[in-house]
């Protein structure tokens, strides 16, 4: 069992401090059992690596695992973290705990068995502890790491560092602000590249095959995420590609079930749990009327890939700039823990309170008269004036 020690501390070692993801601050890790999930390709691994090195170091009191480490096809973690516990370790970080047989049971045995132990593990975001064990996610906290904001890219590139805005004082103060920033660096230049290749931090590794690589997550994503959800048969994969491509070609899609199904091949009920399998691995966004309930069975009104930079790696020759206008913007505002769904007028109504029209510069203010507390979200625009906002100052909501 030392060899995991041994491969931690090597991990630790070489993990860069450079850029820390602003979700570490959010995390209480005081809490004995944390769950970070997200989407293959965001960073939780990193995140996990980079509190380890800033809090505990080669102490020895904290030790990261990968549960798909071959070491686990013949070892089980409930006896490695016993041991571990026994040598004196108190923080166990476990990573890709979905790609573990019963990983929820051996997590709440250690965290019944050792009350001095705190366990922090990551797994893709179509976990469900419900589904595994009701009594592991009433113990275990839950976050969500999705990718790259607009914000958090620009601090990447170490172009320009700024906290977080709340929506409210975005829509109150947003020319005041953008004219301080614009001073600082130009958005316009950054935000493009960042809609096309920003999304998800590999991108750094090498930005000249980002979009093969993003392929190749999306891939992973349907034929190896997917078949650790309840009742998805893996055979069906290709089927799934085929949905996704359709939508990837399609967005905004505005889904006709009937002839979608039978293109497809599929039953109805099946294509609609198929959209949802799509939005649990955060490939795709749904979007719902005003004041319409959400049913197992029921179809969404309006589809948009998850981020703008799917659009680029699945359907290069169809990106349309309106659509990763409305996909940005949808994509910001949900990982900004907003509630998004489709008003009777408008594109977008934000927590049942505010909503906003998407288009161009040109998009004219008239657009207001649509609700009382009305935008007009524009893009190529550096400062904005009374309703009219700059789409990219909505990429600093998280």
């Amino acid at each position: 069992m030392e060899e995991i020690l041994t491969k931690s501390n090597l991990l630790i070692q070489n993990q860069s401090l450079d850029f820390v993801r602003s979700l570490q601050g959010r995390i209480d890790w005081n809490d004995r059992a944390i769950g970070l999930l997200g989407a293959s390709g965001t960073g939780k691994t990193t995140l996990l690596l980079q509190r380890l090195k800033q809090h505990y170091g080669l102490s020895g009191k904290a030790v990261y695992v990968s549960l798909d480490d071959i070491f686990f096809s013949e070892n089980k973690l409930v006896h490695f973290g016993n041991w571990f516990v026994a040598q004196g370790g108190n923080v166990l970080f476990a990573d890709e705990v979905h790609k573990y047989p019963n990983w929820a049971r051996e997590i709440k045995n250690l965290y019944d068995t050792h009350p001095e132990l705190r366990i922090v593990f990551t797994g893709s975001s179509i976990t469900d502890l419900l589904q595994h064990d009701a009594d592991l996610s009433r113990r275990a906290v839950r976050y969500e790491l999705p990718g790259l904001s607009f914000r958090e890219y620009l601090s990447f590139q170490k172009v320009f560092h700024q906290q977080p805005l709340a929506l409210n004082e975005l829509l109150t103060r947003h020319a005041e602000i953008a004219v301080e920033w614009v001073s600082q660096f130009r958005p316009l230049k950054y935000f493009t590249d960042y809609l096309a290749r920003g999304y998800y931090p590999f991108f750094a590794e090498n930005p000249n095959t980002y979009h093969i690589r993003l392929e190749q997550v999306v891939k992973m994503i349907i034929e190896t995420d997917l078949r650790y959800l309840e009742g998805f048969d893996p055979a069906n994969s290709r089927k799934v590609f085929q949905l996704l491509y359709i939508l990837a070609t399609n967005v905004p899609f505005k889904p006709n079930v009937t002839k979608l199904s039978a293109k497809i091949g599929i039953h109805r009920n099946t294509l609609v749990s198929y959209l949802q399998h799509l939005e649990k691995a955060r490939l795709i966004n749904t979007l719902t009327a005003t004041g319409k309930s959400i049913s197992t069975l029921q179809k969404p009104d309006k589809i948009y890939l998850e981020n703008t930079n799917l659009q680029f790696a699945l359907a290069p020759t169809l990106v349309n700039r309106g659509t990763q206008r409305e996909t940005c913007f949808m994509n910001q505002l949900i990982h900004a823990r907003h509630r998004i769904t489709l008003p009777v007028k408008g594109d977008f109504l934000a927590d049942d309170q505010f909503t906003f029209e998407i288009g161009g510069r040109d998009k004219s203010i008239q657009q207001k008269k649509a609700a009382d507390q009305g935008f007009v979200v524009a893009d190529d625009l550096e400062v904005g004036v009374l309703q009219k906002i700059p789409l990219w100052l909505f990429g600093f909501l998280y």
